[in-house]
């Protein structure tokens, strides 16, 4: 252990044990007690994120040394993001959802437990969550990213719609297929460690050692596919509408603002950071698969009648330039990706409870049910247009910093995937700004005047204004954060073997 006291253990055990704590205590006492865990876990992870910055954090513990399996956390650049992201919104999460005991809407269903247990399950995703971006050991990585799928179900089927029981089920079939497919790539793992004649799990000793193309082809695509399902990417992405729409507002905002994200820091962590060959050999694949979201995930964007659907394909458009960046093998492109993970967490978990916000006063989240709602809550409007704008990736907000970095990264390696990507960026103008068109603008109807009676109240305010004024200091100050992800991109791009293209030039290693 490189440190004397082992701060990113006490960062991820510190949620799971107000978790339990949440789960006993019931009534509000329990929601109380899991805003707090979620806050003191907050100070340890900014705590954490400063440290890993100026020293070694890592610990490393033998585990299961009979199979080479090591109690192994880490925290690199890309890491202390997702740790940022993590405690962040969780807190703002259960700020949000803090009326949850109450029925929403009409077509859903009465919530199954009390507000204690949805804080408790909010931890416990929380607690997985920082482990998996913590882990250092292909197996602990693997415990830990299964691990997460159990809090997320059970948040998903106690509160939101009535077939919110059939989405989770969807989401949780899907999941578990890529952690069974990603399961036999783990033990590969061990198989080609242990043939070398030193069994090991920590990733880190796996890139060097001597396999054949097909092996690591065949461990690659067990990763890749339980990280494209996670991501989501076309065509394993349709259990997230569904669960977007059937879940509650904030449950989905932990879901694909954190938990999401797991994919695409998987792909960077175990696709190219273990197996580099294999990752340069899948490359034309991957991003034709990601130009296909980008476009795919507009256009059913623009086509959604269901805000919670709409903002849900956003993501998936939006995961597709991540994976674009991510294999352009470029360490602009890489950073961007990294950065604009932090920054869509950020804008989506504030996309998601705008939306939230809506359907506590309307009762509804079909946009035929709006209109003119700007006029009678003027501050809900502004909260949605700037959330909605960083979301296309304007100028001044976190997004663009992310969406432009890959694009012109990208642009030397994959030119024609950039070139229809750009389609992409238009698109999201389009399914934003006449989202925003449908539901604030105009005349309200009676109906909308009665039930959006108040703007942001004083909660609801404390919980949207830090994720606003995140996505604003990330976008006009950006650097800090970039420096902090470059760190990882620019070990990958060694790990791969790749070198940034001169400029001019189109290409090369």
């Amino acid at each position: 252990m490189s440190n004397s006291i082992p701060l990113l253990t006490i960062l991820g055990v510190l949620p799971l044990a107000f978790a339990l704590i949440a789960f006993v205590v019931r009534g509000k006492a329990g929601k109380q007690l899991a805003l707090v865990g979620s806050l003191v876990t907050l100070a340890v992870g900014v705590w954490a994120f400063f440290a890993a910055g100026s020293g070694d954090l890592s610990e490393l513990v033998p585990w299961i040394p009979q199979i080479g399996a090591w109690y192994a956390l880490s925290l690199d650049g890309m890491g202390r993001a997702m740790v940022l992201l993590t405690v962040i919104l969780v807190p703002i999460v259960l700020g949000a959802e803090w009326t949850l005991d109450q029925k929403k809407a009409e077509a859903h269903a009465e919530p199954r437990w009390g507000g204690n247990v949805f804080g408790a399950l909010a931890l416990l995703v929380e607690g997985f969550a920082l482990f998996v971006f913590m882990s250092a050991d292909v197996l602990l990585f693997y415990i830990f990213f299964e691990a997460t799928l159990i809090p997320m179900f059970f948040l998903i089927t106690g509160w939101g719609g009535a077939k919110r029981g059939r989405a989770a089920m969807k989401f949780l079939l899907f999941s578990l297929a890529g952690g069974l497919v990603m399961l036999f790539a783990v033990i590969g793992v061990y198989g080609i460690t242990a043939g070398a004649g030193q069994p090991s799990f920590l990733i880190d000793d796996f890139a060097s050692i001597p396999m054949s193309e097909t092996v690591q082809k065949v461990l690659f695509a067990g990763f890749f596919i339980a990280f494209a399902v996670k991501a989501p990417m076309v065509p394993v992405h349709t259990w997230l509408p569904d669960t977007a729409e059937q879940a509650l507002p904030g449950a989905t905002a932990l879901l694909v603002g954190i938990l999401d994200k797991i994919g695409t820091f998987g792909m960077i962590r175990i696709c190219l950071g273990m197996l580099p060959g294999a990752s340069l050999w899948a490359t034309p694949f991957v991003v034709v698969l990601a130009v296909i979201s980008i476009i795919y995930g507009a256009v059913l964007a623009i086509t959604s009648t269901n805000l919670l659907r709409l903002v849900a394909y956003t993501s998936v458009s939006h995961f597709g330039f991540m994976v674009l960046g991510i294999f352009a093998f470029t360490t602009t492109a890489m950073s961007g990706s990294i950065f604009y993970m932090l920054a869509h967490g950020f804008s989506s978990a504030a996309l998601f409870l705008a939306v939230g916000f809506l359907l506590n006063r309307r009762g509804s989240v079909e946009i035929a049910d709006f209109g003119g709602v700007q006029q009678l809550a003027p501050l809900l409007a502004g909260v949605f247009l700037i959330s909605g704008l960083a979301t296309l990736g304007l100028p001044g907000t976190a997004n663009f910093v992310g969406e432009f970095s890959i694009m012109t990264g990208s642009w030397q390696r994959q030119t024609a995937a950039v070139v229809i990507a750009v389609l992409g960026t238009v698109l999201a103008a389009v399914y934003v700004l006449w989202a925003y068109q449908r539901v604030f603008t105009g005349q309200p109807t009676d109906e909308v005047k009665q039930s959006v009676t108040s703007d942001l109240g004083g909660r609801e305010k404390l919980v949207i204004g830090p994720l606003i004024a995140l996505l604003l200091l990330f976008g006009f100050y950006p650097q800090p954060m970039i420096n902090v992800v470059e760190q990882t991109a620019s070990t990958t791009m060694n790990v791969v073997g790749m070198t940034d293209p001169l400029p001019g030039s189109m290409g090369g290693k």
